[in-house]
Formats: structure tokens, C-alpha cells, sequence
């Protein structure tokens, strides 16, 4: 705590604030669960749930629509409840990250990009381990799944992941002016993109006049891309990864000028007071 601070090169700063952003991550994935065991099982529970849910009702209203893809009817449910989870994970990690007002910002080497960076992190950590395990489980115990292009696919999710970071920002950045507010807006984007999010289905069978209310979803497009490099008998027409990756960085963009602005004017004074 009384070290002397030491000039440092380049090189030896970003050495220095990657490790602050790895214990920040470590610390932030085990916050809301001390056992790191219990936290991985938590979030493939809630995948395990996400597709189980899926799979009845597609047995309720019948499987024409998830096989029409022609490909492995659970894997086509794993493609968009992975892409959901994760971007919804994300986005609610990076909106209640640390603030400037926060206690862990009284320590010198915290900062506001270390908490947005560590909450995304963790979100991504959590989501990919468990998406991870339910695959292998899956590849493992029932049938060998065969993914067209991974690399692809993993683009796409990572895509995903970003996206959420970008909008998270914005929700985070908001927050503060109206805390009340923005916490249900972010909640309800959230619920909203369990419809919006078109995990349900593909945006080639589905007609013009449905699609128009969902391709304006930067997740819908990911998440149909993703099906696109999953499976060799899917080829997106009406969507592209290039809407999604513009408006990602937008966001992104927009997101970290509001947060320095909210992070200029932002008192400790404003909590007390609501």
C-alpha cells in the first residue's frame, strides 16, 4: 500500500493494468457467489433451463419450425439460448458495474474501463465455461455434434458478447441521471429480447411482414448469422454480421462518451438524495 510509485515503460503500464483487470474479474466472478463450483453450476442450471423450456414448447407447437434448418434440432436450440444468455449476461453485468462513486473507485489503481472491463469479462467467463460444459455433456452422452464452421460461429458469439457490452454502457451511463428508470428500461430490454432476440426462429421461413419488427435487433441478426456457420444447410439471406458489428461499435462508442460526461458530473450527494 506504501510502495513508492515507480516510472514505468509502456509496455510495463499495460502489463500492469491487464493484471488489475484480471483480479478485478476474479473478484467480480466471485461476488455473487463465493464458490467460483457454485457460480458455474448456477449458470449452466440457468442455460439447462433456458433449453429445456425451448425444447417443450417447440414439442407443444411441434418441431417444423426449429428443423426446418435441416440440422441437429437441440444444437439449433443451444445456438440462440447461448447467444441470449450471453448478451443478456452481459449487458446486466456491465449496467451495475462500479461506478465513480463506488467504494472499490477510493482505491488509486480502480477505474471506471477496469470495473466495465471486469463485469464483461466475467460475464463472458461465466457463459462460455457453461456453454462449454452443456456441449461436451451433450457431444458426449447423446450424439456427436458436427458444427459447419466454428470459427464462424464463434465470431458471431463473441459478436454477441460485444454488443451487450455496448449496450450495457449506454444502460450504465443512464442510470445515475435516473436510477429508478433506467433500472426497469434495462430489465425490460432484457425481457423484450427473449421475443426480439429471434432465437425462436429463422429469419429466411419467417415472412417480410414479421421480420421487419426484428431485423432492426442487432442480436437477432448474430443469432441468425450464427445458424448460418452452424449449419451447412442454412444460408442467411436476409441478415448480415455487418449491421451488428457497425451498431456494436456505435454503441460502444456512444456508451463511453455518456459514461465520462455522467462520470464528470456525478456526485456521491445524488444517491443520498433519492
Amino acid at each position: 500500500m506504501f510502495q513508492p510509485s515507480v516510472p514505468r515503460t509502456r509496455i510495463g503500464s499495460l502489463v500492469a493494468f491487464l493484471e488489475l483487470i484480471f483480479h478485478a474479474t476474479v473478484r467480480h466472478v466471485r461476488k455473487s457467489n463465493g464458490n467460483a463450483i457454485v457460480g458455474l453450476l448456477v449458470s449452466i442450471a440457468q442455460s439447462l433451463v433456458g433449453i429445456g423450456v425451448m425444447v417443450l414448447m417447440f414439442s407443444l407447437i411441434g418441431r417444423g419450425i426449429g428443423t426446418q434448418v435441416r440440422g441437429d434440432f437441440i444444437l439449433y436450440i443451444m445456438s440462440g439460448i447461448f447467444s441470449f444468455m450471453t448478451h443478456s449476461k452481459t449487458i446486466k453485468a456491465v449496467s451495475s458495474a462500479d461506478g465513480p462513486t463506488s467504494a472499490m473507485m477510493k482505491h488509486a489503481p480502480m477505474n471506471t474501463i477496469v470495473s466495465v472491463s471486469a463485469a464483461a469479462l466475467s460475464a463472458l467467463y461465466l457463459q462460455t465455461l457453461s456453454a462449454a460444459v452443456i456441449l461436451f455433456g451433450y457431444h458426449a452422452l447423446w450424439t456427436p455434434i458436427s458444427i459447419d464452421q466454428p470459427v464462424g460461429v464463434a465470431m458471431m458469439y463473441i459478436l454477441c458478447w460485444c454488443s451487450g457490452i455496448g449496450i450495457g454502457l449506454n444502460f450504465k451511463a443512464a442510470t445515475p441521471w435516473a436510477p429508478g428508470f433506467y433500472t426497469v428500461a434495462t430489465t425490460a430490454y432484457t425481457r423484450a429480447n427473449m421475443v426480439f432476440s429471434g432465437k425462436m426462429f429463422v429469419a429466411n421461413l419467417t415472412p417480410m411482414s414479421i421480420l421487419v419488427v426484428f431485423i432492426w435487433n442487432p442480436l437477432f441478426q448474430c443469432i441468425d448469422q450464427t445458424r448460418g456457420y452452424m449449419f451447412l444447410n442454412y444460408d442467411p439471406r436476409y441478415t448480415s454480421a455487418l449491421y451488428p458489428l457497425i451498431t456494436t461499435f456505435v454503441l460502444i462508442v456512444i456508451g463511453l462518451m455518456a459514461e465520462r460526461y455522467t462520470e464528470k458530473h456525478i456526485s456521491a450527494s445524488w444517491n443520498a438524495k433519492r
